[in-house]
């Protein structure tokens, strides 16, 4: 069963707004008592949250489905409808949030930094919001937006001090066994770990963290084997400690050459030639590996790097190994820019950005895009042809219209308002008169409805009558015809 999980696609779902409601007042002796419905309440966030607790992403892995609560409807009596509750996904500290093309969203270092994977919808508001002095009884309300809907990934990059790396089999899981409280597992074949363990090591006064990442081979910062997976893990680490197994069975490998493999991948992969080195020669309790120790240390030394020759399972050299890198450690916490108490920024939007675009498409359909029209569509009831009508004035007012006909837009258009997968097309009509004056009877707008039945045939039937009294008057004998 998988306990490790470093990758994951996460679908997450905000939850929408509650829909605003359209209410009278109605109370005895007060026969006016005007609108009194309520707002919607706003949706809930889905907000990732660094947490300490958590080292994997198992979880999301195992449910890559998660959905916040929604806002609940306004009422009438002017009662706005509760909001929804954010729904806060704890995740490992070096979580690395993607987007579908790859592109870094957020990079989620330190406890409690936080990141909104999607946001809720805004509440829609009741008609005693939207009432005014010539619309003083609205007879519709609007809708809730709905929540974001996003496909995110989710990366975690080790945040450890000190990195192991090194060929399978070169003694790295053994290494970071004895100098910490980790219990990897070991064996003596090729790729036994399969996942970064990470250990604690106390050096002195210093304490510090150390990975030991799954071995490298040739041709993994292009994907072969295991590296391309884990070698992320090394990026934030501060010291680089390359493993080397003096007691190998193969012919065509040595210490030194391993180094030089080894270097080639790191450098391929990038971001990583400022990182302090370390080399251990491991497995010096063989014969053979403690005189192969000895003809490599020259020529290594050589090359500017810090040798240790240890014996994991003899247990040689481990102690001047874990206080030299505490002392690389320590020099590195010393050198990092002083970290400040995460601050809060606030950019709101600003509250009179009218921006929108009217662009002519093929076959003659012209596509207006922005913030606000987009918005007001998401919100309009098209059931009801008072709300459409509002939806219409406020487009006018937003100088849409005015667009359209810049753009040369002529009666009979099509327009579409928002992207291709989601906009609402209709032909277009131009406004010759908008506003409250033009509205009938609430939840109906003149402009956007056929004469009703009733009053229909009560004209039919005038018209009969005017009709019939005409004739009469022609053929009346007795009608003085002077």
């Amino acid at each position: 069963m998988t306990t490790f999980v470093d990758r994951v696609e996460l679908h997450v779902a905000a939850g929408s707004g509650g829909h605003g409601c359209a209410s009278v007042h109605r109370e005895k002796f007060k026969p006016l008592g005007g609108p009194d419905g309520g707002n919607g309440g706003r949706g809930g966030d889905v907000i990732l949250t660094v947490d300490q607790s958590v080292t994997t992403l198992l979880d999301y892995h195992h449910s890559p489905h998660r959905k916040a609560t929604g806002g609940k409807p306004g009422e009438g009596g002017n009662r706005s409808g509760k909001d929804g509750q954010d729904l806060v996904l704890p995740v490992p500290d070096g979580t690395v949030v993607l987007d579908k093309a790859g592109n870094v969203l957020a990079d989620l270092v330190g406890h409690g930094t936080s990141y909104i994977a999607a946001q809720g919808g805004r509440g829609g508001l009741g008609n005693a919001a939207l009432a005014s002095a010539r619309r003083k009884a609205p007879g519709f309300a609007l809708l809730g937006e709905p929540g974001d809907l996003r496909d995110i990934g989710l990366e975690l990059k080790t945040v450890a001090d000190v990195a192991l790396v090194g060929y399978p089999s070169a003694g790295k899981s053994s290494l970071i066994s004895v100098l910490s409280a980790a219990k990897p597992k070991i064996a003596d074949y090729p790729f036994t770990t399969l996942v970064p363990n990470l250990g604690v090591v106390t050096a002195g006064s210093t304490v510090y963290t150390i990975a030991d990442v799954p071995g490298l081979i040739p041709g993994a910062s292009q994907g072969k084997g295991l590296g391309l997976e884990f070698l992320r893990h090394v990026e934030r680490c501060s010291v680089l400690v390359h493993v080397l197994d003096t007691a190998t069975l193969e012919s065509d490998r040595d210490p030194v050459s391993d180094l030089d493999v080894i270097e080639e991948e790191l450098r391929q992969y990038g971001g990583l030639d400022n990182r302090p080195r370390v080399v251990v020669l491991n497995k010096t309790d063989v014969p053979d590996g403690r005189d192969l120790a000895e003809m490599v240390r020259p020529d290594l030394e050589a090359r500017g790097y810090r040798v240790f020759a240890v014996s994991a399972v003899a247990h040689l050299g481990l102690r001047e190994l874990s206080f030299a890198l505490a002392q690389l450690v320590s020099e590195g916490r010393a050198a990092r820019p002083k970290e400040e108490s995460t601050r809060i920024v606030i950019r709101p939007k600003a509250v009179d950005d009218a921006g929108f675009t009217v662009t002519l498409e093929d076959e003659g359909l012209f596509r207006v895009r922005g913030e606000k029209p987009e918005r007001w569509v998401r919100q309009t009831d098209f059931s009801n042809d008072e709300a459409v009508g509002y939806l219409a004035d406020r487009l006018n007012r937003l100088g849409v219209e005015a667009a359209l006909m810049k753009a040369g837009a002529r009666t009979g258009d099509g327009v579409a308002i928002g992207p291709e997968d989601n906009a609402v097309v209709f032909d277009w009509e131009p406004t010759v008169t908008a506003g409250a004056e033009m509205l009938g009877r609430r939840g109906e707008d003149h402009r956007f409805e056929t004469p009703r039945p009733a009053a229909q045939r009560r004209r039919d039937r005038q018209a009969e009558r005017d009709e019939a009294e005409q004739e009469y008057d022609e053929f009346d004998p007795f009608r003085d015809k002077s």
